[in-house]
């Protein structure tokens, strides 16, 4: 384990007071492995006036740092709250120094778990398989063009489990529609659609398509019926290879960190914190890689810069 000089210097002051050791200074931070100016210096009044001022210092940091770190009541990490800060407060921090007071205070963020979903059922003869458009270019930097969807299971109340169904935009991370069910029906993936349908500010544009894993939803004759009447081309992962849909995947992992599904104890409550944490991701989680702004804000820049 390793000891800091502060920790040595504290060790050997404890041991001379306890026994009286005044003359075992010198020998004492010898054996520690620090110098004897160095162990005076630790306990002068101007060191211990210059810590305290430290402290007070980090304290006021402590406050501030929290003030992001539950913002919409979202527990957040290094990077998130630097840029809630810069986002929401108009406070420039940089990351060493939060990581520095959240290791210190220990302030922790949540970590991602794995995504426990895993395709429930193979696709019957009838059901079709489309080739892969997409090829991980997710990043197209057009708003509505590239469409991604999925399902994943959400574990709720007293052993209660329930169905989301989300399509997101690959080029803004904005969470365009999303349905919730207590059964995982073909209705959970259709309704889905429906409600892309009816959000007014989606604009699909030139070429847009719908990509999917090859779960028997997304290669069921109905699904892909309603993806043509929308007027979008229809694309799918490989077989077995979770990469090709990766970002979707990464947004289920921070849903489930973030938000409060466990604490919900009836299908309403959940989806309540479903749509709350809905808001709250397209509208004030910003994200490193969309240049620090959140998906609406980065989504309004490229129909900007266009």
């Amino acid at each position: 384990m390793n000891v800091s000089a502060e920790q040595k210097f504290l060790l050997i002051r404890s041991v001379i007071e306890k026994y009286d050791l005044k003359n075992m200074v010198s020998f004492l931070c010898e054996t520690s492995g620090v110098s004897r100016s160095g162990y005076y210096h630790y306990f002068s009044s101007k060191s211990q006036e210059k810590r305290n001022q430290q402290e007070t210092e980090d304290l006021k940091l402590k406050e501030t740092i929290l003030k992001a770190f539950h913002f919409k009541r979202r527990k957040k990490g290094a990077r998130q709250i630097k840029m809630t800060l810069e986002g929401q407060f108009q406070i420039t921090y940089n990351l060493k120094r939060i990581r520095r007071i959240m290791k210190k205070y220990k302030i922790v963020c949540p970590i991602r778990k794995a995504n426990p979903y895993q395709k429930m059922l193979k696709a019957t003869q009838e059901h079709t398989v489309l080739p892969n458009l997409l090829n991980r270019d997710f990043k197209q930097a057009i708003p509505g063009k590239v469409l991604l969807t999925d399902i994943t299971y959400l574990y709720y109340g007293n052993g209660q489990k329930a169905y989301l169904s989300t399509i997101k935009d690959s080029s803004t991370n904005e969470i365009l529609a999303y349905n919730v069910s207590s059964r995982m029906t073909l209705d959970l993936v259709t309704d889905t659609l429906v409600k892309l349908l009816k959000n007014k500010r989606v604009k699909v544009a030139e070429g847009a398509f719908i990509h999917s894993d090859q779960g028997v939803h997304y290669t069921s004759p109905t699904f892909q019926k309603h993806v043509k009447k929308l007027g979008l081309g229809q694309s799918m992962s490989r077989r077995g290879n979770c990469w090709d849909n990766a970002p979707i995947e990464s947004f289920f992992g921070h849903f489930k960190d973030e938000s409060s599904i466990k604490p919900c104890n009836t299908l309403q409550e959940l989806k309540r914190e479903i749509r709350s944490y809905m808001t709250y991701y397209n509208n004030f989680r910003y994200q490193w890689n969309l240049k620090k702004m959140t998906p609406v804000q980065y989504r309004n820049h490229l129909l900007h810069v266009a």
